[in-house]
């Protein structure tokens, strides 16, 4: 957690300010971190976590929680959505423990994925891997409605893929997710095709379909 999120002082306010700002973050992050941690060994025995820092996405929450044959599986959360489910009065701990129970249908473990060494094999993984991946499964979910999947380019956030609803002919019918994140969900052994699904859903709730 060396590499933590630095305020800039944009506003003229003084060092102090920043200080405390980021000293609350320092303990958002060990809380959070912690939560985390007892969350999952309400259901697992053998918990292990550790936090880094993302230059995008900021903190990311990386634990990894061993079965019975001590085979590890590793998964990985971001500080915002943590926050958000501690928060939400639901139950963190059965939503954070569903991702090793799916993964353990996969026997002998399933450790993070090596991170590519070049931009090329970054963009091979993106090209090959994530993408057609992230198209069939939207258009699974939705069968046998049209869904409308493709690559686009957005001013802000780069390279996105898109997914929506040619018969939503009336107000907003498509989301879009940066490539980037979907291939940072999928280095966190993050199901990608999730991020979509979830703004569909929220399209179709929008304008009263189930």
């Amino acid at each position: 957690m060396n590499n933590e999120t630095k305020n800039a002082d944009v506003n003229g306010n003084n060092g102090d300010q920043a200080t405390d700002s980021n000293e609350r973050l320092m303990e958002l992050i060990k809380a959070v971190h912690h939560n985390g941690l007892t969350a999952l060994k309400m259901y697992f025995e053998d918990v292990e976590g550790q936090v880094v820092n993302q230059e995008k996405y900021g903190p990311v929450f990386l634990y990894q929680v061993k079965d019975e044959s001590k085979n590890g599986y590793a998964c990985g959360f971001f500080l915002q959505e943590l926050v958000s489910r501690f928060q939400s009065g639901g139950d963190p701990a059965q939503w954070m423990s569903s991702f090793y129970f799916e993964m353990m249908n996969e026997a002998g473990g399933r450790p993070f994925p090596n991170p590519p060494a070049t931009e090329e094999a970054a963009k091979s993984i993106i090209d090959n891997q994530l993408v057609p991946a992230c198209m069939e499964a939207v258009r699974e979910e939705f069968e046998p409605e049209k869904v409308h999947v493709g690559l686009d380019m957005n001013e802000q956030h780069g390279p996105v893929l898109e997914a929506g609803f040619p018969s939503i002919r009336d107000g907003n019918n498509v989301c879009a997710v940066p490539l980037q994140l979907l291939f940072t969900h999928l280095m966190l052994n993050r199901d990608p095709a999730e991020l979509l699904l979830q703004g569909l859903y929220k399209i179709r709730e929008e304008h009263g379909l189930q």
